[in-house]
């Protein structure tokens, strides 16, 4: 589903909220980790940088222009179509994604796991405005396809007068 803003009209606040609550948790993490270091100084942003890779997952992608549009790409292994957001602004697309793994108890004896929550969060400036209305968007072999249609000109200039 393709979530819509446009000069406020639409309500954009869960976006907003997603992304607080995301820096939440890599802040929180970030502090762990400085903890469990012996809270020692001057290594901050190493300690963000941790946290950052270990919640969340940074996946391919290409941006292409054509005519009319714009075709953005992205890899979404391992996330459920229904589990991928795409926000679309007037300058933006932001794609966001949850995937959780969990086990049962009746799955047996887990000797190991390296599967965990992923969060994709990704912000994609773009060169030319957009038509926020006409943007589509959908997944086909672990990628998220986003066709977003370019504003007109004109329309353009009546928002500026």
């Amino acid at each position: 589903k393709v979530h819509k803003g446009q000069d406020g009209q639409e309500d954009v606040s869960s976006f907003l909220e997603d992304f607080k609550a995301l820096t939440s948790q890599i802040r929180d993490h970030a502090f762990k980790i400085f903890q469990k270091r012996g809270a020692s100084e001057g290594k901050a942003v190493d300690d963000w940088l941790e946290a950052e890779r270990s919640l969340t997952c940074a996946t391919e992608s290409e941006l292409i222009e054509k005519d009319s549009a714009f075709q953005l790409s992205v890899a979404v292994p391992g996330f459920a179509e229904k589990d991928i957001k795409v926000t679309a602004l007037p300058d933006e697309l932001v794609v966001s994604a949850v995937s959780e793994h969990r086990h049962e108890k009746d799955e047996g004896n887990i000797h190991f796991c390296e599967f965990a929550e992923k969060q994709l969060f990704r912000r994609f400036e773009l060169p030319k405005a957009i038509n926020v209305d006409k943007v589509t968007a959908s997944v086909d072999k672990g990628i998220l396809r986003v066709t977003a249609e370019k504003a007109q000109q004109e329309k353009l200039a009546a928002r500026a007068a």
